[in-house]
């Protein structure tokens, strides 16, 4: 038997179906039906949503109720742009300290993002995206720096983006983009060189979400409202 409390099964299905996508942001989230589902009563769900609320993934709206928490832009703008140039000059300082067993296993990482296209789970690539720019960054010799491309990293999840979700043919050119930055870093390339690469490779992420969300909007406001 678990010896987890009712309140942390509540927290880890809800958690666990917001990391993967499949609470999306805005999805109203209805105490019954998940109280149901785990053969619960709704109070050590409501403790679980009052928990999630403090993590800031929840959200409650008057006349709404509980629902999961909507990505503000600005702030994934934000997070984007100063991890832009943290990661990269993270990813340009730890360049000369990167062996070629790093290398092969970065490569190694980015392969089987390569394979994983044919059956496309955003949540896996970004999970291997992370792994494999985690065996560049985390060589960096400055520990300031690191600590703000972990927080960067930290906010994404906060975030609970999966850029890839909304723009998965960014994630072709993403793979690409990866081995260039590979073989600049075998190639002992000038750092300032390796920086400006491994910057644009992450505005050109951002850029790709920042088109699509104008579009949507665009979409949005062709619709005519309801009757």
């Amino acid at each position: 038997m678990s010896s987890e409390s009712k309140s942390e099964q509540a927290y880890r299905l809800v958690r666990s179906r917001i990391d993967s996508g499949q609470y999306v942001p805005g999805y109203r989230l209805v105490l019954a039906p998940i109280a149901a589902e785990l053969g619960m009563s709704v109070v050590p769900v409501r403790e679980a949503i009052r928990r999630l609320e403090a993590e800031q993934l929840v959200t409650f709206e008057r006349n709404v109720g509980a629902q999961v928490s909507l990505v503000k832009e600005t702030e994934y703008l934000h997070t984007m742009q100063t991890l832009a140039l943290v990661e990269g000059a993270a990813t340009a300082l730890a360049a000369p300290n990167i062996s070629a067993d790093q290398i092969r296993r970065a490569r190694a990482i980015n392969n089987t993002m390569i394979e994983s296209l044919s059956a496309f789970d955003p949540a896996r690539f970004t999970e291997l995206n992370l792994e494999f720019h985690s065996v560049l960054f985390e060589s960096c010799p400055n520990p300031h720096i690191l600590d703000l491309v972990h927080r960067g990293w930290n906010r994404m999840k906060v975030l609970r983006n999966s850029s890839f979700s909304f723009v998965p043919g960014r994630a072709q050119q993403s793979v690409e983009e990866h081995e260039r930055i590979l073989q600049l870093i075998e190639q002992r390339a000038d750092p300032a060189e390796i920086e400006a690469v491994a910057r644009a490779h992450r505005t050109a992420t951002l850029d790709a979400v920042l088109a699509y969300s104008d579009e949507q909007h665009r979409a949005n406001e062709r619709v005519p409202a309801s009757a």
